[in-house]
């Protein structure tokens, strides 16, 4: 796993966002009003991150419909356990993460962790 390009990350960004899976001439659309591109440029990089495996895409009539195969969060919490393991130390990096985590950041992870251990203690 790796951190998209930078126009990758703009069209994923669009995709995540999406109610419904979009077509390349939507996106194109979207960005339009922002940047200039050309449709074989949004084509181009939608069909790579595609190829990538970050999108599953359906033939609608003429068009090619595309949506994500991860939710933005799924795509985070990768991303973070990648650096985590490219730490150096694991738990050197993740203790000064907790340090830097706010009041409402550590409930939350209390809270997976008390649960991930009563999911973890039914099943042994």
């Amino acid at each position: 796993m790796r951190g998209f390009g930078d126009l990758e990350a703009v069209v994923m960004d669009r995709l995540w966002s999406a109610e419904q899976p979009v077509t390349v001439r939507e996106i194109l659309d979207e960005l339009s009003s922002k940047r200039r591109l050309a449709y074989t440029t949004v084509m181009t990089v939608m069909d790579n991150l595609y190829r990538k495996g970050w999108l599953t895409r359906e033939l609608d009539g003429k068009a090619y419909r595309y949506r994500p195969v991860s939710s933005r969060q799924e795509y985070s919490a990768g991303l973070m356990r990648e650096i985590l393991a490219g730490s150096g130390d694991e738990m050197a990096t993740l203790l000064q993460f907790v340090d830097r985590m706010t009041d409402e950041e550590a409930t939350a992870i209390r809270a997976a962790l008390r649960r991930r251990h009563c999911v973890d203690t039914t099943e042994s």
